[in-house]
């Protein structure tokens, strides 16, 4: 007797990823090499910025994992939502917010998004629709799911993101909202950012199940892997989970396949993993070059890349510049926005 077949919806979502992304064209290239050098060079000054003692507490950067949030917003649209962890000065900047207020908010400035008191973890934009950096591992995923609710409530078609990592994949919050999520049909795209070792632990060495995609299936929730070193392979897999939500199919996992060349944070010497092992990274699958590479290929000159450079580094350096000599917030400033 035949295997009984699966819903075409339910076969479709619990899939891996196959074949090549489609194509990007010349204009989507450069719009996405820009993003991604933009954060690239955001968090490699933030980095020499807190080598020199301007930021103070954590700072968690975001380099090598750009194409994650470049190519998910480019399958976003106005009134959609996004919110993260703590590894996320990266998606600040995917979401239009700019650098100036980014980078003083690190150093703790009155020009700050929070105002120079809340830093890398405590950052928003309402504007923007961007819901936070949490510092607690995995409240930005119940968080989300309720930005989801609220969308479903007032009878929008409004997409909630809720980013984490592999780390907080095993947070037992993330199951209820998993149930929740699917119980009530909620458009929320669960994004787990699988950079292999969380805080410092290898996931082979954590997680019993290794392939996050898979962690909807006791909740049908479909999910879906996806190379996320590459920009285009992120914004289809994107699409079709933003296109599920909208159709008002409930929830969506996608686990991105990811690689973080730093260490968790600035303070972890990542001594459990080897040089040559990052070196590799770099080389082959670096989400940037790739982009690079392809722009090379359409006929895109050096100089014009370089250019986009430029343009890159004169906003990043700008922004350090403001960090560090904008004002620090006044003391009255600590009886503000508290809440009883």
């Amino acid at each position: 007797m035949a295997a009984p077949k699966k819903s075409a919806d339910k076969e479709a979502g619990q899939e891996k990823a196959k074949g090549a992304p489609p194509d990007f064209t010349k204009a989507q290239e450069l719009a996405a090499l820009r993003d991604m050098l933009l954060i690239r060079r955001f968090e490699e000054k933030a980095g020499q910025l807190y080598g020199m003692g301007a930021i103070g507490g954590f700072c968690h950067l975001y380099i090598g994992q750009e194409a994650i949030v470049v190519g998910m917003q480019m399958a976003l649209k106005t009134g959609d939502q996004v919110i993260t962890g703590y590894r996320d000065h990266g998606h600040m900047l995917a979401c239009g917010m700019e650098a100036k207020g980014v980078m003083a908010e690190l150093t703790g400035r009155r020009g700050g998004y929070s105002k120079g008191k809340g830093g890398s973890m405590h950052m928003f934009s309402k504007e923007k629709n961007f819901y936070g950096g949490h510092g607690i591992v995995g409240a930005q995923v119940s968080l989300g799911t309720g930005l989801a609710f609220a969308n479903r409530y007032r009878g929008n078609d409004s997409v909630s993101l809720a980013y984490f990592g592999d780390g907080a994949s095993n947070q037992g919050q993330v199951y209820e909202s998993f149930n929740m999520a699917e119980l009530w049909k909620l458009p929320v795209i669960y994004i787990i950012e699988n950079n292999r070792y969380a805080m410092g632990t290898s996931v082979t060495r954590s997680s019993a199940q290794t392939d996050f995609s898979k962690r909807g299936i006791s909740f049908n929730i479909p999910g879906q892997q996806v190379d996320g070193m590459d920009v285009r392979a992120v914004k289809a897999a994107g699409d079709e989970a933003v296109a599920w939500c909208r159709a008002g199919k409930g929830p969506f996992i996608l686990e991105m396949q990811t690689y973080r060349y730093r260490g968790h944070s600035m303070s972890d010497p990542a001594k459990y993993r080897t040089r040559e092992e990052v070196d590799k990274v770099r080389n082959d699958q670096d989400p940037i070059e790739q982009v690079r590479e392809r722009l090379l290929a359409a006929k895109v000159t050096e100089q014009e890349l370089k250019a986009i450079d430029a343009e890159v580094r004169e906003i990043v350096n700008d922004a350090a510049d403001f960090a560090q000599h904008d004002p620090e917030p006044e003391a009255s400033e600590l009886w503000t926005d508290i809440y009883r």
